[in-house]
């Protein structure tokens, strides 16, 4: 572009000059006047050019200096926006830290609490949930139960001075031992190469699967046998078949095959809906 403006402009200063010194007559002209005419037509164009190339250096300079200070202002934007996010990821980092601390912990404690508290209270061990006794308990009771014998004593002593009968005294009964804990006994798992073999899978509400072989003979009570050792008591959970999904009915005197179970199954784990 820069060349063709030094042309053009060549031709345009360059044309009025040759036209005088034709009107002049071309007879006229000698070589030296030739010579000026070229010297000063080669001035004017490096003067024109000298011109357009400081002319065009400036316009350039101007405009890389206005692209300069656009960078600057969007690079001190872009460090603006970083850091009004950053201050607004902190702050939702602390309003989510704030109520996972005062709402969801002691929501999950309360809840969990509770299902220890039913687990012990169907397990006939709520003496786990008692508090335990003071130290030095023991200590008390036995000063307690020395004053009561020594008055006791003195009573007797009362009475055979005036002789009253003796008082009857009331055989305590013993203390009723709590119902032992029932023992889970399963099967022994028969090999994978025996007949009449089926594998049933237990689908955990944790999301763990548990494996294991039985006989189809076996008592459909073996599965919530099994569901108890592993720790979901049959009062809170029950079992239900994948597809379709319906509870599984299970009583001691029916086989895995009375239930359906005649082939490798998949049973969920479910916990049971609380009546109010």
């Amino acid at each position: 572009m820069a060349s063709r403006g030094v042309v053009g402009l060549f031709l345009f200063f360059a044309l009025p000059v040759l036209c005088l010194e034709l009107r002049r007559g071309i007879p006229d002209l000698g070589i030296k006047d030739l010579i000026l005419l070229c010297g000063r037509i080669f001035l004017l164009l490096g003067l024109l050019t000298l011109i357009i190339s400081v002319t065009t250096s400036w316009l350039n300079s101007f405009k890389c200096s206005r692209v300069y200070l656009k960078d600057e202002e969007e690079e001190e934007n872009e460090k603006r926006q970083k850091l009004v996010r950053k201050k607004q990821q902190e702050a939702q980092g602390e309003k989510a830290s704030r109520y996972l601390e005062n709402v969801l912990k002691p929501h999950q404690e309360m809840k969990l609490k509770k299902l220890e508290e039913r687990f012990y209270q169907m397990t006939g061990e709520t003496w786990k949930l008692s508090n335990g006794h003071k130290l030095g308990g023991d200590e008390d009771l036995l000063l307690d139960n020395a004053s009561q014998t020594s008055f006791e004593t003195a009573n007797r002593e009362a009475a055979k001075r005036r002789n009253l009968p003796k008082p009857v005294t009331k055989v305590s009964r013993p203390a009723e031992q709590p119902p032992q804990k029932k023992v889970l006994d399963l099967p022994e798992e028969p090999p994978e190469a025996a007949e009449e073999v089926v594998t049933v899978a237990l689908r955990c509400p944790s999301g763990r699967v548990l494996r294991r072989r039985f006989l189809k003979s076996c008592s459909s009570q073996v599965l919530l046998d099994w569901m108890m050792k592993i720790g979901y008591h049959t009062s809170l959970y029950s079992l239900s078949t994948s597809f379709p999904r319906r509870p599984l009915e299970v009583e001691g005197s029916w086989t895995l095959e009375d239930v359906g179970i005649t082939v490798d199954t998949v049973l969920n784990v479910e916990e049971k809906e609380q009546s109010n």
